[in-house]
């Protein structure tokens, strides 16, 4: 038996056990299968969680979870695993986990990503966005590559000392680095300092030095099909969409299941969860639409504690570039799904730093740009208070081979900001599991309210039946799937195709089995009931 535990992050054999053993210990409500297979032949690994209560799981409504498709996000893997860790375990013991997968089906993708993941892991400093899969180019260009120079396992900061550098010690704390103003002379007595990412350099002059784009270009959340453009547009877009192994899995999957009716992809980090659209302002939505991702959002903090916010209003990387081709716009705007993605753990939160601009808004973003140096203070202190002194390294010096003596330190990003240290991991992804349980229950479900048969001579019968929503979101899910036609009619078929032609004596219909009523995006005018899920 292999139980999971939440003190360390999973490398790909110990997760596809892991998974494996999720199917053999509860076969009534697991399965584990392939979507399909990575840039290098690895398998992408989907389990569906449902009950056999209530049929399988594609005639019941279904909510889409995925994780890590960035390589450096493997808290994530850690997510979704909890997840289905929880529910399996909860089933039967816990009335909503119960009523989840007696109703409802689950697919969870705990990691979309396995070629990256695994770099990652296998050489932990080695930070790469997505695939390993060598794009644009298929060889390295001249300048800085990350390279751990000391061998201790840590990509930290080059700090090299230089009288025209932008740099000095912070007058209190000489750890950190501030900005020199730029009026600022040569003063006697004051060091200067250029502030490079530990690495070598591909070809170096002697004289210049520049940073390097990876070898490994993509990003695959890029490549969903929403609004896609060319590499010159975005970088790490592909080819063309849905180019990639790993994303076209993910996007064939989806639409050959037609009863998902939600998502989320677990990302890192921010601590928030970020809705559509990317590209285009709050007054692009179907406003009814846009309210219903409010209330969910309210949901999402609720359980969380994370802000539910715009990607276009508070999540922009520049202020006059968006987002194209990613996962939620494209399951919002394509297939008319109320989507997310959550971006796990927020260093500066945990600093104690607040993250709400006072004029209204969100600084996640902005906040890297320009921020006081009181937030640095306090970051400092929540490494040495919280961390042990891990997060941040006080400066050292190290000979350089190719630069000469440099200092090491700075902050260890592997260890404190992409992902929350080990032992902080488990406190931080345990309310998502609470909150996929909420979001599935939420979705539509359309149940019988009446159905009689009466005979009415020679064989004939009348048959009425009266079918209901039961879940609160409408049967077409959002008013995005309704104007895109997105939505069809619901459907009441039977399992007896000839059932109109022949008696209950002829064949094995009864009146209890005869009709299964189908939602998937269907069309409805009925309003939204009161939230109850």
């Amino acid at each position: 038996m292999t139980t999971p535990t939440f003190d360390h992050y999973f490398r790909y054999a110990e997760l596809t056990d892991i998974l494996n053993d999720f199917a053999v210990r509860f076969p009534a409500l697991c399965k584990v299968t392939s979507l399909g297979k990575s840039y290098e032949g690895r398998d992408i690994w989907c389990v569906t969680l449902t009950s056999s209560t209530g049929g399988s799981d594609t005639v019941k409504p279904a909510f889409w979870v995925d994780a890590n498709i960035h390589a450096t996000e493997i808290s994530p893997t850690s997510c979704a695993v909890y997840t289905i860790n929880k529910i399996l375990n909860g089933y039967g013991a816990d009335a909503k986990i119960t009523r989840l997968l007696d109703t409802r089906a689950l697919y969870i993708v705990p990691r979309v990503n396995p070629d990256g993941a695994e770099l990652y892991l296998d050489e932990r400093h080695r930070s790469i966005r997505s695939s390993t899969r060598p794009y644009p180019r298929l060889d390295k260009l001249d300048g800085l590559y990350d390279h751990d120079v000391d061998g201790d396992g840590r990509i930290l900061t080059m700090r090299i000392k230089d009288p025209n550098g932008p740099w000095k010690a912070h007058p209190t704390d000489a750890r950190l680095m501030i900005a020199r103003d730029p009026d600022d002379a040569n003063e006697d007595g004051v060091t200067h300092y250029r502030l490079l990412p530990e690495g070598l350099i591909r070809n170096y002059d002697g004289v210049n030095i520049k940073i390097a784009p990876p070898l490994e270009g993509l990003d695959l959340n890029r490549n969903f099909p929403m609004e896609w453009t060319v590499e010159g547009e975005q970088r790490g877009a592909g080819p063309y969409p849905a180019s990639e192994p790993e994303v076209r899995a993910i996007v064939q999957f989806v639409v050959d299941h037609p009863n998902i009716t939600g998502g989320i992809t677990y990302h890192t980090f921010a601590g928030a969860y970020l809705r559509p659209y990317s590209a285009h302002p709050d007054d692009y939505f179907k406003t009814e639409d846009l309210w219903t991702y409010q209330e969910i959002g309210k949901a999402a903090t609720r359980i969380t504690g994370y802000p539910a916010i715009s990607v276009f209003h508070d999540f922009k990387y520049h202020p006059k570039d968006t987002t194209k081709g990613a996962f939620d716009d494209w399951m919002y705007d394509h297939l008319g799904v109320y989507a997310w993605t959550c971006e796990i753990w927020g260093p500066m939160q945990q600093a104690g730093i607040e993250m709400k601009k006072p004029g209204g808004g969100y600084q996640f973003i902005d906040w890297y740009r320009d921020h006081p140096i009181e937030d640095d203070l306090k970051l400092l202190k929540w490494s040495d208070e919280k961390l042990d002194g891990k997060g941040f390294i006080a400066w050292y010096p190290v000979q350089h081979p190719q630069l000469g003596e440099v200092e090491l330190g700075g902050w260890n990003d592997e260890y404190c900001f992409r992902n929350p240290p080990p032992h902080l991991l488990e406190k931080e992804i345990a309310p998502h599991a609470d909150f996929i349980v909420w979001h599935a229950l939420i979705s539509p479900r359309i149940e019988f309210n009446a159905l009689t048969v009466n005979a009415i001579g020679d064989g004939a019968y009348a048959i009425r039946a009266v079918v209901q929503n039961t879940g609160w979101l409408p049967t077409s899910v959002s008013g995005r799937a309704q104007e895109k036609s997105l939505a069809r009619p619901i459907e009441v078929d039977s399992p007896c195709r000839q059932a109109r032609r022949c008696s209950t004596a002829n064949c094995g219909w009864r009146p209890g089995n005869w009709l299964a009523a189908r939602s998937s995006r269907m069309l409805t005018t009925s309003t939204m009931p009161q939230m109850t899920a």
